[in-house]
């Protein structure tokens, strides 16, 4: 259940910042659109009681994964081997975050 919850506030968050930045290149409507997702976001996020520190560990590698797939499919550009190599240790180290014991 939390892995669908943080992902829905990843998938605010990267259309929030690609629509902000749809916004500031000239498509001013997306202004408006990405502060709304990018708001739905802050809340989202910020509602459940949960261990931050870890659960942010989690995010991380959710984030990373919807930030390269409207990458892909929305702006057409192809992962490279550094981000492919960068995103290996970003999934590692938010495992390691997430899982870890204190």
């Amino acid at each position: 259940m939390i892995v669908a919850y943080l992902a829905l506030a990843a998938l605010l968050e990267v259309s929030g910042d690609f629509l902000m930045r749809r916004g500031l290149t000239g498509q001013r409507w997306a202004l408006v659109a990405g502060a709304a997702a990018l708001a739905g976001y802050g809340v989202l996020v910020n509602q459940p009681a949960w261990a931050f520190g870890r659960t942010l560990g989690l995010y991380i590698v959710v984030f990373f994964g919807a930030s390269q797939l409207v990458a892909f499919l929305v702006a057409g550009e192809r992962p490279s081997a550094s981000l492919w190599l960068g995103g290996g240790l970003i999934v590692a180290g938010g495992l390691v975050i997430h899982l870890g014991r204190s």
